[in-house]
Order: structure tokens, then C-alpha cells, then sequence
């Protein structure tokens, strides 16, 4: 059975063209009426060739929902399942970004205060001073280090006081709706703080690198590193270093509730440096270490001790740092898939418009724009802005107009350019899709959006096909047992190769799975 455009309340148009396609013609766009043309054999082919793909045995007792549609017009091309709610994963993310992109607006900056409510006498502040995070998810140790030079720069010495961390412009939420406890200590599960950090430009916000070296000789212990320095996380190694050629069984995770960081098992003799993430508990004083050590290092003395409080509405800034705007921040978010700036998002939207940032109110702001580009939003429920949580439900309908919706944004180009490109191998180009679809029609051409958890794999975006028609896609599988990616892969082929001058090329999914080097989870660092 092949599965042709149903009616939908897309247009009468799209109505015909289900008969029409049925008896092997297409509809005018001039007189609605069915034509013989070379074009609607072609969709037939199509359809049919999807079809195929989509009754893969992997299947059986699972899901999957595919919509094709014309960017253009809007014209549904194929639909299976385009109307049942499905698990998206970071598909989720389409929805935040394109939320953030509108409400908070391409030139939005985050930015982290250092403020005093006492005065700075002989280059002593008298009282404590407070670190204020508005909720920047790339504030790095330099960042840190640069609000330190201001403070000198002001003249200030010492502090006769604490240093104060303030996430208060965020809740206290720290993890999303019904997140798993087993993934807590994996950097794409950080906790979400408006004051925290990240270790490097991956910008994954509220972790830090432990990096790893083999000892001087088997037997000897682990050689670790923190990156960046700090007194938060606590490292209980137990590690050895095995002999040459033996396999590397290294394990670093942390206890929960705790900034203990175990690390276990054998690293080989002679082998890299390795670099594993980790989440840290309460994220702000993480920052406020960090943030210490930097004043520290430029001759500033704190008397006191870090802790956790709201700073007063009368306090003055001392020192500012900004991060990059928000149109920037699409690319190392979705090219990567960062869970951390996703529900940063959130909470940020949630705070500028009606200063709650907690998740209820920003991503009540995410639906309503959904709503405002034509989604259903009466048919898809969003737990979080990432895609982590299991209570996520879209359909591939409501992807697919998300797509289409926002090309008439003036921030569409900006942000259409942060998606993943397949198979390209610059990792801040090609992202999640750097290893997929490599050497064919579909490489440099489609953009998309990866998503995967245990059981669920998808992928939406856009692609030309060989005639340079602009097609929307979204693909979502739930529930299976053997991995469908590659299956992803050949649709995304298939719909780059398609031409009305020929019938689609026939893909197989078992070459693609044999021949070429995927990830199963985008969130391997590895990948």
C-alpha cells in the first residue's frame, strides 16, 4: 500500500490530488483538474520507493511516522503516521530554538554581573560581593578570569567580606520533567543554573573535563586533571595503569546529591590523553570557585567564604561580561545538540516575559509560538526544551510546519544555517550529521535535526532534490530493537536524488549501515 496525501486542512488542492494521484495524475494548479504529466509518475515513484524503505523488518512492532512536504507550498508529498503522536528526542529542540530566535531575538546577550552594595575603600571592598548569573550557558573560565581584571581595573584588593553566587533569575529546578537518575552524571543531563560554566568552546554548561593520563608504570595510579581548575568537584581515584595494549576499561562518574567524582578500571601504558565529562551539583558554586581563583590570580583576596544567596535589589555593578548573542549560540547548540542550551532557552524566555524562569512559564512561551507559525499545539505536549524528557509528544504534522512556518522570519537564514549539514566533516558544519550520508546527493545539501534516545532515533529538516525543489521532511522512530538510522539515511538520499525527469534511485539501508561510520546516540562525544 502506498501512503498518499490525505486530507488535511492544508488546502482543497491537496484534497484532489489524493484521487488524482490514484489513478496516476496530478492536479492543475490553474483548474484543479487530474493531468497526465510525467511529474505525478514520478511522486508515484516516490511514494512507492519510500514505502519500501519504511516496511524494513526493523520495524515490526515499532513506529514510524515520515512526512514529505513541499517547502514552498506546503504541498504534502507522502504522509505515514503524519497525525500520531510520537517521541521526538532532540527533534524537541526545532521548537525551542525557533521560540528563542522570536521571542528572546537573534541579538540577545546573556550576561554575569559582579556586584557590591558596600563601597571600595584603599582597594578594600567592605562587605561581600556577589556573582549574578543571568543565565549564559557559555561563560567560560576566561570569562571569569575577565571579570576578575575589571575588578583590579576598579582598584579593588580585597574583599572584608563572602563571595556571594546568585542564581536567583533562574528556579531552582535544576533537572527536567521525569530525567532519569542513571544519566545525571553525563554532561548532556547537567543541572540548569542561571550562574554556572563550562569547561570549553563545546560550551557545555555545568560540567567539567576530567582528563586522564597512564602512569609512569604498570601499576602506577592514573595520572588526572581537572579542567578547569577547581576545589567543587572531588576526585577519589582508584584507577591503575595497565600494561601496553591492554584495553581501556576507565570509568569517571559521580555519586549523586555529592561533587565526589569516582574514577576506576586501567588505562593502558602509553596511551593519550583522555577526556571524559562530568555534571556538577549545584552548578553556581562550581562558577563562584572558578570566579575566586581568577581574583586570586589577579591579587584580589576574598576574607570570606562562597555561598548562595540572592543579592540585594540596591547592590551596584562592579564588572560585566557578556556572552555571544543568541543567533550565534545556534550553531555550537544545534550543531551539537546541547541539551543545557535548550532548557537554558527556556528558562531565559520564561524570565524575560514574565520574569519566572522556570520551565512552565518558558515553555508555555515555546507553544505559543508554535501555535503562531500553524501547529496543532492541541496535539503535541513539550515537558522540556531538549528532547530528554519522555513525555515529549509531537507529531511529524507539527514538525513539519514548524519548518515551513519559520522560513518567513527574518531570523530564518541565521538560524537554518545552524541546523547539520550531512556529510560534512567540519564538526561546527556538518554537527550530528558530519558521518551520514557521505558521498551522495544528499551531502552539503540536507539540513537537519538529529534526535536520539534509547529506542528513539529522528530526523527532520530540509533538502533540495535534484531538480532544486526545497522539500520539509520529518522522520521519527519509536520503540524498536535494532537501530532504523540508516534507514534515515537512505530517506534523506532518496528525497536529494528525486527528480520528476527520473524515478528516485533505489537506496538500500544495509549498504548504508555497512559502508558508513554512525553514531547511534549524538550524544558521544566520540562521534
Amino acid at each position: 500500500m502506498s501512503y498518499l496525501p490525505r486530507v488535511s486542512g492544508r488546502g482543497v488542492v491537496a484534497a484532489v490530488a489524493v484521487v488524482a494521484a490514484a489513478v496516476g495524475g496530478v492536479v492543475s494548479q490553474s483548474t484543479g483538474a487530474p493531468a497526465m504529466l510525467q511529474g505525478a509518475a514520478q511522486e508515484t515513484a516516490l511514494q512507492q520507493q519510500l514505502d519500501t524503505l519504511l516496511n524494513d523488518a526493523r520495524y515490526d512492532g515499532s513506529q514510524v511516522a515520515l512526512v514529505v512536504r513541499d517547502a514552498t507550498t506546503g504541498e504534502t508529498l507522502y504522509d505515514r503516521n503524519g497525525d500520531q503522536r510520537m517521541l521526538p528526542a532532540s527533534n524537541t529542540k526545532l521548537f525551542t530554538s525557533t521560540a528563542a530566535m522570536h521571542t528572546l531575538g537573534p541579538s540577545y546577550r546573556f550576561h554575569t554581573d559582579v556586584l557590591a552594595t558596600a563601597p571600595v575603600r584603599g582597594g578594600k571592598l567592605q562587605g561581600d560581593l556577589y556573582l549574578k548569573g543571568y543565565g549564559d550557558p557559555t561563560a567560560l573560565e576566561s570569562d571569569y578570569v575577565g571579570l576578575a581584571k575589571q575588578l583590579r581595573a576598579a582598584g579593588v584588593r580585597r574583599v572584608d567580606g563572602d563571595l556571594i553566587a546568585d542564581d536567583t533569575y533562574f528556579d531552582h529546578v535544576r533537572l527536567g520533567d521525569s530525567w532519569a537518575w542513571d544519566d545525571e552524571p553525563f554532561y548532556y543531563s547537567a543541572q540548569i543554573s542561571a550562574l554556572t560554566l563550562a569547561p570549553n568552546t563545546d560550551y557545555d554548561s555545568g560540567t567539567a573535563i576530567v582528563e586522564s593520563r597512564p602512569g609512569a608504570a604498570v601499576g602506577a595510579p592514573v595520572k588526572l586533571t581537572l579542567v578547569p581548575g577547581n576545589g567543587v568537584l572531588k576526585l577519589v581515584n582508584t584507577a591503575k595503569t595497565g600494561a601496553a595494549g591492554t584495553s581501556n576499561t576507565l570509568s569517571i562518574e559521580r555519586d549523586h546529591g555529592t561533587n565526589i567524582v569516582r574514577v576506576t578500571g586501567s588505562v593502558p601504558l602509553g596511551a593519550s590523553v583522555g577526556q571524559e565529562w562530568v555534571t556538577v551539583w549545584e552548578p553556581e558554586l562550581y562558577a563562584a570557585d572558578v570566579f575566586e581563583r581568577a581574583l586570586a590570580a589577579e591579587g584580589i583576596r576574598v576574607d570570606g567564604h562562597i555561598k548562595n544567596a540572592a543579592s540585594p535589589a540596591t547592590a551596584r555593578r562592579l564588572a560585566r561580561d557578556e556572552s555571544m548573542t543568541v543567533g550565534e549560540l545556534m550553531t555550537p547548540f544545534l550543531k551539537l545538540s546541547n541539551n543545557m542550551h535548550a532548557e537554558t532557552l527556556v528558562k531565559a524566555m520564561g524570565a524575560v516575559v514574565e520574569a519566572k524562569g522556570s520551565w512552565s512559564a518558558g515553555l508555555g512561551i515555546v507553544t505559543d509560538y508554535a501555535k503562531s507559525v500553524g501547529v496543532d499545539t492541541s496535539r503535541i505536549r513539550l515537558s522540556d526544551g531538549s528532547g530528554l524528557s519522555r513525555k515529549v509528544n509531537v507529531t511529524a504534522d507539527s514538525v513539519t510546519d514548524i519548518l515551513i512556518g519559520v522560513q518567513k522570519e527574518p531570523w530564518w537564514q541565521q538560524w537554518y544555517d545552524g541546523l547539520p549539514i550531512a556529510g560534512n566533516p567540519e564538526r561546527f558544519v556538518g554537527g550530528t550529521l558530519r558521518s551520514r550520508m557521505l558521498n551522495t546527493p544528499a551531502a552539503n545539501n540536507l539540513h537537519g535535526k538529529t534526535g536520539s534516545l534509547t529506542g528513539v532515533t529522528a530526523l527532520s529538516g530540509y533538502v533540495s532534490n535534484a531538480d532544486g525543489r526545497k522539500l520539509v521532511f520529518s522522520m521519527i522512530s519509536n520503540n524498536y530493537l535494532d537501530s532504523p538510522r540508516s534507514i534515515e539515511d537512505a530517506v534523506g538520499i532518496t528525497l536529494a536524488s528525486w527528480s520528476d525527469q527520473a524515478p528516485p534511485a533505489a537506496v538500500s539501508p544495509n549498504t548504508l549501515r555497512t559502508t558508513q561510520t554512525t553514531c547511534d546516540l549524538e550524544w558521544e562525544k566520540a562521534c
